[in-house]
């Protein structure tokens, strides 16, 4: 096992072992199935290389920071339509802005895990 110099960021997952610490590769592929459909997480490739894993979930959290904008930016367009009252919309417009910001979280996390992983199986 190559011991990486990765730093901790504030972004890395307290899921996820530190970089060159015992297992830490395993703790990072189960925190990363846990961010992508179950069909996708139990495929061969993706069980024996973590690193394909942590591409495909980059790419599942940014497709779902654009769906979340787009429900946020349309909210309030969309949802009276809908006969929602506008204290359930300006509840939904607050739970989107939060989730766009939990998931731009969870995306710097998952960079910084699949640079670790990149690094280590140098």
């Amino acid at each position: 096992m190559t011991v990486t110099s990765t730093r901790l960021s504030p972004d890395w997952p307290c899921q996820v072992k530190a970089p060159g610490s015992y297992d830490w590769e395993r703790s990072a592929a189960k925190w990363l199935r846990e961010l992508v459909p179950a069909r996708y997480a139990s495929y061969p490739a993706f069980l024996r290389h973590p690193v394909l894993l942590a591409r495909h979930a980059q790419i599942q959290v940014e497709h779902e920071i654009r769906v979340a904008r787009t429900a946020l930016q349309t909210a309030r367009a969309d949802l009276p339509r809908l006969g929602l009252h506008e204290g359930v919309i300006e509840h939904t417009v607050k739970l989107y802005a939060a989730e766009v910001m939990q998931l731009q979280h969870i995306a710097r996390s998952v960079r910084a895990v699949t640079r670790a992983l990149v690094e280590s199986g140098r």
